[in-house]
Formats: C-alpha cells, structure tokens, sequence
C-alpha cells in the first residue's frame, strides 16, 4: 500500500543538519529510492513499475536526458575526419536503468494518490495558495478536468469539451501574439511537433520554454562557434574519453546515471577534472548500487582534479587554460588549419591575459590552473561536460564559448572520445527544441507551411523572460502550458506571478497539482488539464501508441507506457494538443482528429519536415533508436557562415562583489528534479527536513559576524531595489570564500526579471550577490 499524502506542511520545523558526504549511490542511494518508491507505488507496482524504466520495451525515464546504452551490440558510430583512441566495447544496457532520483521521478507521476474533485471541494484557491511546493506534490495525480471562473473560490470539475471551448473563447478574443504557448522539457516529439504546430496555425511563434531558462546559453554559443546548437558527443564518447571535464555541473544528483558512465572512463584510463565552487559528493567517490562493491565496498575514487573555482570565474579559467595551451604550443595545427577560423585573433587576445585579474575571478592559484592545463595538454581525447553553472551567469554564452576555444585548440570535436557535452536536464527538454518549440521561427517552418498550405508567421516571438515582461505589461492575455511550472521555475518570483495574475486565461495540461495552478486573480478564468504520463498506457482509436523523444546525445528512440491510467479521464498530450486545435481553428485542414487518432501520421509530418528524421517510424522502432546527424561529430563540417568552426574573443570582466556581501548561486536539493520537491532532504550536503538553508563558507562567516546555524534573510541588491528571502538557516560549509548557495525555486525572488546572460536572455540564477541580515 501506499503511504497517504501529507496533511499539513511541516516546513523547515524539524531541520537539522550533519556534514557533507563524501561518496555517492551504494546501498543508501538504493534505500532511498526504492523507499521513496514503495511510498508512492506499494510494493507491487515498484517492482513492475521500475523494470519498465529506460528499457527498449519501456518508458523513458520522466527525470533527465542522460542517455541510455544500447539494449543490444551494435557498431559504434563513426568519426571518418580523424584518428584517436581505440574503441572500447559498447556498454550494454541494465535490466535495472534507472537511479535513485528516477526511481523518485517515476514514484511520483505512477503514486497511486489522487486529487479528485472533493479534494478541490474541501481546498480554496486561497488556501492552495498558501502551501508549500513540496505539499502541493504530494497530493497525487490529477483526475478530472478543473476551472476556476471569475469569482470563484474554488476549483470546479467540468467536461473536456466545455474546457476546450472556454480555451476557445479566450483565444479568439485576442490578437494571436497576444497569447504564450509555453512548454516544459518532459513533452514528447510527437506533442512538441503539434503544439508548435498549432501555435503557429494560430498565428504566432510565442513558444517560450523551458530551455530559456537552463541551456539556452548552450544553443546560442555552440550555435555561433560550431553551427550546431547541440552536443557534439555520443555516450561511447564519454566511456573512451582520456581527460572528462564536469564544469558547473552536480552529476550526483542532476544526473546519477553520468557516474556510472564516468567510472567506466576511469576503468578504462580517464583522467576526471571536477570545476565547481562546492565540492560534491558524486565527484569525488561512485559506489554504483549494480555492482557488490559499490553496495558494500569503498567505490571508485573518480576526480582526479577538483577546481574549487568562484561563482562565475569559470570564463577566466578557460582564457587561462587557453593561455597556457598556446604558449605551450600544445596547438593541435593540422585540425586549426583545416578546420577552424579566428585562430590568430584568439591567439593574440589570450596572450594578453592578465594573470592578477584571473586570480581574482578565478579564486584559484597559479599551480591548480596549470595542473588542469597540463591535463588538457596531454590528452588525446577530452570530453568538456557542463550544466547550467555555467549557463546560468552574466557571461555564460561568452563562457561556454571560451571552452569551445579550449576544445578546437586540442583538435577534439569529430574524433573518437572527445567533444562537447552540455548535459541537458529534463527528459526531452533537447527534443522539444528540435520538434520546433523555439521563439524563432525555425529552419524547416516554411517546408512545414507548404505542406499543409499555410502561411506560417515570421515574427520572432518571446522567449520566456520576455512572455513574462508582455503578461505584466498587459500585452499578453492568455498563458497556455504543457507541462512545467511556470511559476516557481521562472526568476524574479513575485513580479512573475503578478504577470500571470494579469492575464484573462491560464491553462496548464499537467500530471500533478503545482505552484502555476494557483496563482490566479479574482478576474481570471484558469483551467487545469489533467494528462497521460510516461507509465501510462496511451490507447487511442487506432490502438495503443507510444511516443518518442531525444536525450542529451541526439539519440531518438520510444517510450511506451503500461500502466493503467490514474483516472479514465486522463487524455494525453497529443489528444490535449488536438483538442484545443479543433476547439480554437474550427476551419482549419490540419487533420487534427487523425493526429490524435494515430501518432504515426504526426510521425509521417515529422519525417516529411524536420531534417534527420528521414524513415521516422521504420527507425525508432529499432530497439536503440536512431542517433540524428550532427556533422561537426560526424565528418568534421560546421554549418557555419564559413564553413569552419569559430574562435572567438570575448573581455575578461570581474564582478565586484562590495564588503559584506557574498555571490549567490542557487542550485538543486538531492531530493528534488527543476522544480518537483520529492522530499526535504539534501542527503549528500547533509540537510533533513528542510530546505530554506544557505551554504556559506566559515571564514566568511566568521568575517561577517554570522554564526553557523542562525537564521538570516537573504536580500539581494539592484539597480531597481532590493529582493528579499526570509528565514533562511545559515550552514557552514565548504564553498569558495566569498560565494554562497541556495536551493531554487526558493530563491528564485532574488533573481530580477531584467537580469540576464548577455546573448541568451536566460536568467542569472548563478550570480547573485546578497547580503545575509540576521533576524
């Protein structure tokens, strides 16, 4: 049986911490998830559910894009441009693919707890309202269509056509860019492709996502360095890779599976350099729960070289790395000369880096820069992995481009065990992008137009940080989302849910109740509709379906779910998607009932449109999947202007940070996914039961006269005025001097709207700087 919901929200009341942990997974790691499981599921389902998850007759897991190995031998992928490493063999796929955390994730979309209509009877918008996150989740799944009327008070149920209809009204009341169709990663292809579609039938590229807020500034460098917005690795890349650098990214618990790909790079030879301002558990010991010693031995001892670098000194410490390489002559020039331009700008901006200023960006000695260059100069195959500490700064797009200059000096973009890996979060957040959920008008939009004989729009429409500044302005009306939670996920928190409460409609298509769902206005119609998830079985009039979607490595393959599902009126995505299509463009010849009918006609467009995705439904239905082209990996040709891959230059600017402030990344619990709270445990920092705690360094403590474990209000200091957090506990911890972090979406507030990543727009959740007031 499963355990209950929470009835009341015990907040931060019983918080108590112990010290950080030195190792991650092995036999804790297995309790908690299966523990978090069986309260969830029952025993039963665990059992059945679990065996499901990554598997070629499965589902995807809802958690992160980390990609799976093959279910089956097959020949590795070529890189014909150039020589390296001999291969290893491919590793095979566990019956037992998932880890701790998506054993979480799966837990809390199949939980066998519901939230009915009695439950919206007994609950107020207002009370709502004033729970938790983390309560709010844990309440179960959605059953039944919900509205929200002018006036009212509470939620009440209502038929699916009278919720596509009230939609409907709202939507051809408006001028089409008036509206905002925005999107969460967890979507799949075939309802990305359709949503994007129907937005655009509409009339407007108003796509806003989730990606704006997270990888954004990896598209846009990558973009304009390599031609390709995407990853240039396959996860055969990561277990041949010599030198694996994680910059800015907390595998342990973002994305468990990594570790076990990065303890079979160390068996096989790797070197591992960790760069973060925190030292995190899954970098420095792996026992991996599906081998004996990693249940009950000491593990796999994995970075090799930790870079305890300050918050946003990361540009600083690639230029210096670039610096060192070329005054070494440690210039792969065969690969510069061929294949790259800008080579000698670079060169020459880099030897006018001044050492003083990139210690202090840095933090970092003289001796712990040039261990890490010594590194790269003397590998043959590097792999650079990144996450969002670095997307998510001032000068994040500028960053992430001085590690492309660092990678094209040592030649390692289309050879065997080397390239670029911004390792994306959510489960097809990369898919999305590729299916057209973007706020420019893709590539292949006008291929699409003809097809189905329209005239598709061509305005550049908003991106997330702008859809928010349109809704608080009053210039958009109505916010539709599949997926996500808009609300909590979005920066500058109060001036966020002052913009939705402007608008006359919301909708949201959602699994579960969360944060979006009840922030509303007295005037406003808000509308709840509840969909399929991954496990569930999707039967539609041509039978039972399944879905397809991309992870982080270009691979496409399906995902099909089997279990019953939470209520007989859940409809999926696609049949969500349709609905509302046929509701708000009565006229329309896009066969919208066809679609939602059979996914193998929304599959047919896709491979008649999108490139790579020639033979769609022949292909996903290998057990692999199919691996789209990336020609930079594939044969060494950039779809640049120039046909070559970029170097660029970019100024080397400190933030000063004034006395007795500190710079404040935000980051995510061990016991959470973006914006889904599973519990309120941080068990590799060492917190429980609770989460409003800040990580400071002692001495800055000390400095600052604050003591360990005393309460403070986190008030971060801007041109426009201070933001506030309250009541936050103060834990000593082993962070750079001078740097500070926090859990979001709590601090989400301190974040203003208007500060962004200079070329990404993406919000700057990694560089905050705050003062600690004692209350």
């Amino acid at each position: 049986m499963a355990k209950k919901p929470p009835r009341d929200d015990v907040g931060d009341r019983n918080l108590t911490v112990r010290g950080p942990k030195a190792a991650a997974a092995g036999l804790p790691g297995v309790g908690h998830g299966l523990a978090a499981a069986v309260n969830q599921m029952g025993v039963l389902r665990t059992a059945l559910t679990l065996l499901k998850v990554n598997q070629a007759d499965g589902f995807d897991c809802p958690g992160c894009a980390w990609p799976d190995p093959s279910p089956e031998h097959h020949p590795h992928a070529s890189h014909p441009e150039a020589s390296g490493p001999p291969r290893s063999v491919p590793a095979q796929r566990s019956r037992f693919e998932f880890c701790e955390n998506g054993a979480k994730a799966v837990a809390e979309e199949a939980t066998l707890r519901r939230i009915t209509p009695d439950f919206f009877a007994e609950h107020s918008v207002a009370e709502l309202a004033e729970r938790s996150d983390y309560w709010l989740g844990q309440q179960g799944r959605l059953t039944t269509p919900m509205v929200k009327h002018p006036g009212a008070t509470h939620f009440r149920p209502l038929g699916w056509e009278q919720a596509f209809a009230l939609a409907a009204e709202h939507l051809k009341a408006i001028e089409p860019d008036q509206a905002l169709f925005y999107t969460s990663g967890r979507t799949s292809n075939e309802a990305a492709f359709l949503y994007q579609l129907f937005a655009r039938a509409y009339g407007t590229n108003n796509l806003p996502d989730c990606s704006n807020m997270c990888h954004e500034s990896s598209g846009v460098a990558l973009g304009a360095t390599i031609g390709m917005g995407k990853g240039s690795v396959t996860l055969d890349d990561i277990h041949d890779a010599k030198l694996i650098v994680v910059v800015g990214q907390n595998p342990g618990t973002n994305h468990p599976r990594m570790l076990a790909a990065l303890e079979r790079a160390k068996q096989h030879g790797s070197k591992i350099i960790s760069i973060n301002p925190l030292p995190e558990a899954g970098l420095m010991r792996f026992k991996n729960p599906q081998k004996v010693g990693g249940l009950v031995g000491s593990g796999t001892p994995l970075a090799d070289l930790h870079l305890p670098v300050r918050v946003g000194g990361d540009l600083a410490l690639f230029q210096a790395i670039g610096a060192l390489l070329v005054e070494w002559g440690a210039v792969d020039e065969a690969f510069v000369t061929a294949y790259t331009s800008g080579f000698e700008g670079y060169a020459t901006a880099v030897r006018k880096v001044d050492a003083d200023l990139v210690a202090r960006a840095t933090g970092l000695s003289t001796e712990e820069i040039e261990a890490a260059a010594r590194l790269f100069a003397a590998s043959e195959a590097t792999v650079v992995c990144w996450a969002m500490g670095l997307t998510q700064g001032r000068d994040a797009v500028a960053t992430i481009q001085e590690v492309v200059n660092v990678q094209l000096l040592r030649g390692m973009i289309g050879k065997p065990g080397a390239g670029l890996c911004p390792v994306r979060g959510h489960s097809n957040v990369q898919g999305d992008r590729t299916m057209g959920i973007w706020h420019e008008p893709p590539t292949w939009l006008g291929r699409l137009g003809d097809r189905l004989g329209l005239a598709m729009p061509t305005r550049r429409g908003h991106d997330t940080v702008e859809a928010i500044r349109a809704m608080r302005d009053g210039h958009a009306k109505v916010f539709v989302a599949v997926g996500g939670n808009f609300a909590a996920a979005s920066p500058d928190t109060d001036v966020t849910e002052a913009a939705l409460r402007r608008c006359t409609l919301t909708a949201h298509v959602s699994t579960k109740l969360n944060r979006s769902h009840v922030v509303t206005a007295d005037s406003q119609t808000v509308l709840i509709l509840p969909c399929l998830g991954r496990t569930e079985r999707d039967t539609q009039a041509a039978g039972d379906q399944f879905v397809t979607v991309e992870d982080s490595m270009s691979n496409v393959h399906a995902s099909q779910g089997r279990l019953d599902p939470a209520s007989p009126l859940l409809r999926s995505e696609v049949a969500i998607v349709c609905g509302l299509a046929r509701a708000v463009l009565p006229d329309s010849t896009i066969p919208w009932e066809s679609y939602a009918q059979d996914y193998r006609a929304i599959r047919a467009l896709i491979a008649q449109t999108v490139p790579g995705f020639d033979d769609f439904e022949a292909k996903v239905r290998a057990k692999a999947g199919f691996t789209l082209p990336h020609p930079p990996r594939d044969s060494r040709s950039f779809p640049t202007p120039d046909g070559r891959a970029r170097f660029t230059v970019s100024p080397l600017e400190v933030l000063t940070v004034p006395a007795g402030r500190l710079l404040l990344q935000t980051l995510r619990s061990h016991d959470q996914y973006n914006t889904t709270i599973y519990g309120l445990d941080d068990r590799y920092r060492g917190v429980k039961a609770g989460r409003r705690v800040v990580f400071v360094n002692p001495d800055d403590l000390a400095e600052l006269g604050i003591a360990d474990g005393s309460t403070v209000d986190l008030i971060s200091e801007w041109a426009d005025g201070e933001r506030r957090a309250p009541g936050f506990r103060v834990i000593g911890y082993p962070t750079v001097r001078g740097c500070a972090a926090t859990y979001f979406p709590e601090a989400n507030v301190l974040v203003p709207l208007d500060s962004t990543a200079a070329g990404s727009n993406t919000p700057t959740s990694k560089q905050i700087i705050v003062r600690l007031q004692p209350v």
